[in-house]
């Protein structure tokens, strides 16, 4: 195994959210996101523009981490780390 796998992480669930629209696109994340046990990786694959401008800040600001953005072909892939409950 190489050093370079040590990056990579695998997400416990996937959501491909292309062609969804603000902001259903952040509601359905943070849907997911709820559903998920804290500390779980989630995979949310998003269009550019508004969705990729929008929904990182806004999990965010829910306390979630973002792990990851990287573009992917015509669109974006977004790790993101479920918040420890308090």
């Amino acid at each position: 195994m190489s050093n370079s796998s040590a990056h990579v992480h695998t997400p416990d669930e996937e959501l491909d959210l292309r062609g969804v629209i603000c902001p259903y696109n952040f509601v359905k994340t943070k849907l997911k996101l709820e559903s998920m046990a804290p500390g779980q990786l989630l995979l949310v694959h998003l269009d550019d523009g508004d969705p990729i401008r929008n929904v990182p800040r806004s999990v965010s600001d829910d306390g979630h981490d973002v792990v990851s953005q990287e573009r992917a072909e015509q669109s974006f892939r977004v790790m993101i780390r479920k918040r420890a409950d308090e």
